[in-house]
């Protein structure tokens, strides 16, 4: 019997392309609402060229990444991720000082003129490199792991996490941390992990969750989380987060005014040309804001539709893909995209701390911006090359096809 989610013969995906089209369109609508709305900015011209540029920049890179054979994307894969650490490393010598000293973390690299954030590439490279660690341990195992073998998968997904967390944990950034475990943990929920094992990191994961919020709330606690590296910025946006207008004049000013600005839209919102709220960093972090007060509850319920489409055409590809190693892969870009979605809606609308995440497609263009292009590309990818290559698995001295899921 045919399955019904089953993909059409094209070489393109144009269900997934869709939902990325109107993203694409409504980013700039709110761009421009967002520049338009800023007094601190003269012409706004220059912003939106800019980010057609990289929209233009987006699709190439996009359309190169389809086209990449799956035996190349497999056997280069390695490479893929040593290379993003390599481009994460560059914020060592050349982290830049000024975005430094505002956002008190290191994420930004600046080499001359140009200035990018590694760790969004890196998050591509490590969906990779999970993806090939799984691929290559399961087809080892088959249908027959047993708990040991699942510790050693386990233990290999731990192995190329650490230099990944060791490099955050030099960039302070504890939002884009949070994004790489969550993409860890969506790969090994799917690997065919025991739960004995996905059961006991799940109680662990919740318990240091709960115990963290506990100790920010403390003195003690947070003079235990200083002395572990913690900032007291990120102190401050938990104490935002909790009680955003209480501390509306300091440290949760922005946090105040985006949900100040989010519910003066109402239901049908005031119109583009009437944004009348005045929210720092509008364009990008807090973006949901504009269509929030623009276009009201309907139009950030048409936007959050959109936005749970696109992930149901991601999981659409994952449950179709002919090759393992493209099912975890698109499982991880859902991961990657979904907590992205999550972490910035739900911070925008109070449910969730701030933490500097921005919405896919629709902040402002940049590193990220191109990152989500690349992993779209990636999903297209295995759309595109489903019947057209194999992939080959080393083993001793000869060369084993890897079965179809």
């Amino acid at each position: 019997m045919r399955n019904k989610l089953a993909p059409k013969n094209e070489p393109v995906n144009y269900a997934l392309l869709l939902p990325v089209f109107l993203l694409i369109l409504i980013g700039f609508v709110a761009q421009y609402g967002a520049f338009k709305a800023d007094p601190a900015i003269e012409s706004f011209d220059p912003l939106l060229k800019k980010q057609l540029a990289w929209t233009i920049l987006g699709f190439i890179s996009m359309f190169i990444t389809m086209f990449i054979p799956i035996r190349y994307l497999w056997k280069f894969t390695p490479a893929i991720y040593a290379l993003s650490l390599g481009l994460m490393s560059l914020l060592i010598p050349f982290h830049d000082p000024v975005m430094s000293a505002a956002t008190g973390t290191k994420r930004w690299a600046r080499i001359g003129p140009f200035s990018f954030q590694p760790s969004e590439f890196v998050k591509l490279g490590y969906i990779l490199m999970l993806a090939y660690i799984i691929t290559k341990r399961r087809q080892k195992t088959s249908d027959q792991a047993t708990l040991k073998d699942d510790f050693r998968l386990l233990g290999e997904m731990v192995l190329v996490s650490l230099p990944v967390m060791a490099l955050m944990f030099y960039q302070k950034d504890f939002g884009t941390s949070l994004v790489f475990m969550s993409i860890f943990v969506g790969m090994l929920l799917v690997s065919g992990c025991s739960w004995k094992i996905l059961g006991t990191g799940f109680a662990a994961l919740t318990a240091l969750g709960v115990t963290g919020i506990l100790l920010v709330l403390t003195e003690q606690g947070q003079k235990i989380l200083s002395f572990l590296h913690f900032k007291p910025y990120q102190f401050d946006r938990i104490h935002a987060w909790l009680n955003p207008f209480e501390y509306a004049d300091s440290i949760s000013f922005q946090q105040a005014r985006g949900l100040t600005a989010i519910g003066s839209g109402e239901m049908l919102g005031k119109g583009l040309s009437n944004l009348e709220v005045y929210v720092p960093v509008r364009e990008s972090d807090m973006i949901f804001t504009v269509i929030g007060e623009a276009y009201g509850f309907v139009g950030t319920c048409i936007l959050i539709l959109l936005f749970f489409y696109l992930i149901y055409q991601m999981l659409i590809c994952t449950l179709n893909a002919k090759r393992e190693f493209y099912a975890y892969i698109t499982t991880g870009v859902i991961m990657y995209f979904l907590f992205h979605i999550l972490e910035n809606i739900g911070s925008n609308i109070g449910l969730l701390p701030l933490t500097g995440i921005p919405l896919p497609f629709i902040s402002q263009g940049g590193s990220a911006y191109l990152a989500n292009f690349i992993a779209i590309g990636l999903i297209l990818s295995m759309y595109y090359q489903k019947e057209k290559t194999d992939i080959y698995l080393p083993k001793e001295k000869e060369f084993v096809r890897v079965k179809s899921t």
